[in-house]
């Protein structure tokens, strides 16, 4: 299948960071992928990624974890990009968190800076600002707390629930996205 669009949630890889606030990407990818996937998930080492083929409404579209750490994430982005011969600003869309919107917050933008984003920082270095991607707010860290750790630290209870309520609309965002009427 080629795909007509790449959706790339962000996150590390690996068991340790699995419910980490910096992966709410990966988290958002996984509500994708239980609307929208076909098939099962694959390890694709050409990639750096796991991928899953899925389609929505009728588009052909293919779902991402890289399998980078998150400062790495440019190069597996890149690499699809190029062995599909996409469009980066009308053909990816990129889901990642951020610590600058409010906790649950779901903000699509179609380009714009990375911010402290280190995942946004690697894939703005290959194609610039032009492309889509879809944050996920955070909320802001504890001002005592080094920031690196905070997000790299487990939701708790209360704040993973609102984030799951957020992510719960997504399929629909995607789906405006997809028709272009978003």
């Amino acid at each position: 299948m080629r795909p007509s669009l790449v959706i790339v949630g962000l996150g590390n890889p690996g068991k340790n960071y699995e419910n980490t606030r910096h992966n709410a990407g990966f988290r958002a990818i996984d509500v994708l992928s239980q609307e929208f996937g076909a098939g099962e998930w694959q390890p694709k080492d050409k990639f750096h990624a796991h991928i899953q083929e899925a389609r929505v409404v009728t588009v052909p579209v293919l779902l991402v974890k890289p399998q980078t750490y998150m400062n790495r994430s440019g190069e597996a982005v890149q690499k699809l990009v190029d062995f599909y011969k996409l469009n980066h600003a009308e053909q990816l869309l990129i889901l990642c968190d951020d610590i600058d919107l409010p906790l649950g917050e779901l903000r699509l933008r179609k380009k714009g800076g990375p911010g402290t984003h280190n995942g946004l920082k690697s894939i703005v270095h290959v194609f610039g600002e032009d492309f889509p991607r879809l944050r996920i707010g955070l909320g802001n860290h504890p001002p005592a707390v080094d920031l690196a750790a905070w997000v790299l630290s487990v939701f708790p209870k209360d704040d993973a629930h609102a984030i799951d309520t957020s992510l719960a609309t997504l399929p629909d965002m995607v789906r405006q996205f997809v028709l272009g009427d978003a």
